[in-house]
């Protein structure tokens, strides 16, 4: 139980570190204000990323699977990703929406295996 209190407040604080750095990172005229929500999606993302292989580790009794985290880790950056390039082009949106559906199809039927 206090392994699941631990992960939840380190998810807290990395989301506080994650909308910091992109304050910080607009503030600095490195990346352009309308750009934050895709860069905190997408980082939060890669975030669950980590948070999946936490789990895969140690897993928990009543907490997602780690191929839970995975999915919505890669959905998360595929949706950022989208957002970004929604202002260069939607099909480049569409192709990596795409992409990530395809990359969670074949994991999924991999791990069906």
């Amino acid at each position: 139980m206090a392994s699941s209190a631990n992960r939840d407040l380190l998810s807290i604080g990395i989301f506080l570190m994650i909308i910091a750095v992109s304050v910080v990172l607009a503030s600095l005229n490195v990346m352009v204000w309308g750009l934050i929500p895709s860069f905190m999606i997408a980082s939060y993302g890669c975030w669950l990323l980590v948070l999946a292989g936490m789990q895969s580790s140690s897993p928990q009794k009543y907490g997602r699977s780690a191929s839970s985290l995975f999915g919505w880790g890669v959905l998360f950056i595929a949706v950022g990703g989208a957002l970004f390039l929604a202002g260069i082009s939607l099909l480049y949106s569409l192709v990596v929406v795409l992409i990530a559906l395809a990359a969670l199809a074949i994991f999924a039927a991999l791990r069906r295996k």
